[in-house]
């Protein structure tokens, strides 16, 4: 399994789904993706869209910065 880390602060809906779920569709099944997202709407679309594609929220963690970390596992 290989880790990957996308940065998508400072990224608008939807593109910063949109975006994930384009590097999702080039790893292999069983990766993890941490992505970097901004509070509010991005973390919350994109768990939530990610989620309900069947890929597994591992973990998601305010970071002291005030973004998000979230780790993707792609199933």
């Amino acid at each position: 399994m290989n880790k990957y880390e996308l940065d998508l602060r400072g990224v608008a809906c939807p593109m910063n789904f949109v975006k994930t779920r384009l590097f999702l569709d080039k790893v292999a099944v069983g990766d993890l993706l941490e992505v970097l997202l901004d509070d509010g709407e991005p973390v919350e679309s994109v768990s939530s869209s990610i989620g309900a594609e069947g890929h597994k929220i591992e973990r998601q963690i305010k970071c002291a910065e005030g973004h998000y970390l979230l780790s993707i596992r792609k199933v």
